[in-house]
């Protein structure tokens, strides 16, 4: 089951890239039922920790996801000549050479007039590979990237969801604690 969902959702999803999240949000519903089917989950019950057992990235990490992938390939030159082509280290720019970026991993982002040329492969891959840490751009070998890749992302988006619900708490408790004062004040 897992197998199946997973492959389907991961099917060509680098050109999703840049699609508002209403678009995307289908895809991830139908990646919540596959976890809630095979967790066991309650339709009422929320999904996020079953994703986090399950090893399961949210649809939109997983074309962040892919689109790194694809650009490390073609950073380590293991991918093809037609994705290599598309896209332009910077420090290949020969205007760029006497400068600090013509020594960087980073790759040019090729001006768009518009949003919508903004989900080509040419700007999206290399607008996600820039947001990477040096220290993930340095890895060759593919299994230690995809490997620390795949943590890095786990971590931004379990670890947001915990300091969301924790601002949430306190808020609460600000809120409730604010209303007990301001009902004390008028005593």
């Amino acid at each position: 089951m897992s197998a199946f969902v997973l492959s389907k959702l991961d099917y060509c999803n680098a050109i999703l890239a840049g699609l508002l999240k209403s678009t995307i949000a289908p895809l991830q519903r139908a990646q919540n039922a596959a976890a809630r089917l095979i967790g066991l989950v309650a339709p009422r019950d929320h999904v996020t920790s079953m994703l986090q057992q399950l090893h399961w990235l949210p649809v939109q990490y997983r074309i962040t996801y892919k689109l790194c992938l694809l650009m490390h390939l073609i950073h380590t030159l293991q991918a093809p000549s037609y994705l290599t082509d598309i896209v332009t280290q910077t420090a290949s720019v020969t205007s760029r050479t006497g400068l600090r970026s013509g020594s960087s991993l980073r790759y040019e982002q090729p001006r768009t007039r518009l949003k919508f040329g903004q989900r080509a492969f040419s700007y999206a891959a290399p607008a996600a590979w820039n947001s990477l840490p040096p220290s993930l751009q340095e890895l060759s070998d593919t299994a230690s990237f995809k490997r620390n890749f795949k943590t890095l992302l786990f971590q931004r988006f379990f670890l947001s969801l915990s300091s969301f619900y924790f601002l949430y708490i306190i808020l609460r408790f600000y809120s409730s604690f604010t209303c007990v004062v301001h009902h004390w004040s008028l005593l």
